[in-house]
């Protein structure tokens, strides 16, 4: 069995278990044979991802493919946020007395 196989029958196991459905139900309602979705939960035999899809539904349940996320390493980001915060230090700066900004006006009373 290679990665994929074993993924694949762990997710199908996983979502008849969830919807706690016997493989002759979950086939039945996936429009397959019981001993299809037993290679399936086994890894004799490799579903597609139409079959995957089909076997999602019939638990209840949605396939979907989304991107993957990187997982934040609290150790790097803290040393760049030390090393951003370094770099805005040493800038020059002049402070000034207004941001430049339009002041408020009231309307004038009526």
């Amino acid at each position: 069995m290679t990665a994929a196989t074993d993924t694949a029958s762990q997710m199908i196991r996983e979502m008849r278990a969830a919807a706690g459905l016997s493989q002759a139900e979950l086939a039945r309602r996936a429009g397959l044979t019981r001993s299809v979705v037993n290679a399936y939960e086994h890894g004799t035999r490799q579903p597609g991802a139409d079959a995957l899809a089909r076997i999602a539904a019939a638990a209840g349940m949605q396939l979907s493919f989304a991107p993957r996320v990187a997982a934040v390493d609290p150790v790097r980001a803290g040393r760049l946020l030390e090393q951003v915060l370094g770099l805005a230090e040493a800038l020059p700066h002049k402070p000034s007395r207004s941001l430049g900004f339009p002041g408020l006006h009231r309307p004038a009373a009526a």
